[in-house]
């Protein structure tokens, strides 16, 4: 059986984006195809609403970009519960308030027990200083949380 990856926007973002000038976007962008084409077949993928929903918003060269590779991916319920946790994750001081999508990435890929959520957004999401606060607000609501990570990190195993 496949371990099962939630993709956040981020992911899609830097997958699909249009060469940059920025040496860490430049880097981020290299690590994500890379893993994209190497190790995303060996992971069952899914993505949310809210993927979905943030990857609409923009230049629409790029949103058709976005949506186009997103088209084959499983779509994940958003149920009472995923709503009940990412609010418990911004109420609780993990995620702050203003961020409350990041939670929701968060929530949903727990409920539905992702084992990894891959990620590039290091600010809310992948960030060492509030992810034991994250998996305390998980494990408190009944939810194993998943390992939060970017590509760089799921790229060997």
């Amino acid at each position: 059986m496949k371990q099962k990856v939630y993709i956040e926007t981020s992911i899609l973002s830097y997958l699909t984006a249009r060469p940059n000038n920025d040496l860490r976007a430049m880097a981020n962008q290299s690590t994500t195809i890379e893993w994209w084409e190497s190790r995303m077949p060996e992971f069952d993928i899914f993505i949310s609403e809210f993927v979905v929903a943030e990857s609409s918003q923009g230049n629409s060269e790029a949103v058709a970009r976005r949506l186009a590779v997103m088209t084959n991916i499983p779509e994940l319920e958003i149920t009472e519960a995923v709503r009940q946790l990412g609010r418990a994750l911004v109420a609780e001081g993990p995620i702050p308030r203003g961020s409350e999508i990041d939670a929701y990435h968060i929530a949903v890929a727990a409920v539905n027990g992702m084992d990894y959520l891959l990620t590039w957004n290091c600010k809310h999401i992948a960030n060492a200083i509030i992810r034991p606060k994250v998996e305390e607000v998980c494990r408190n609501h009944g939810f194993e949380p998943p390992t939060i990570c970017t590509p760089q990190e799921l790229m060997e195993g």
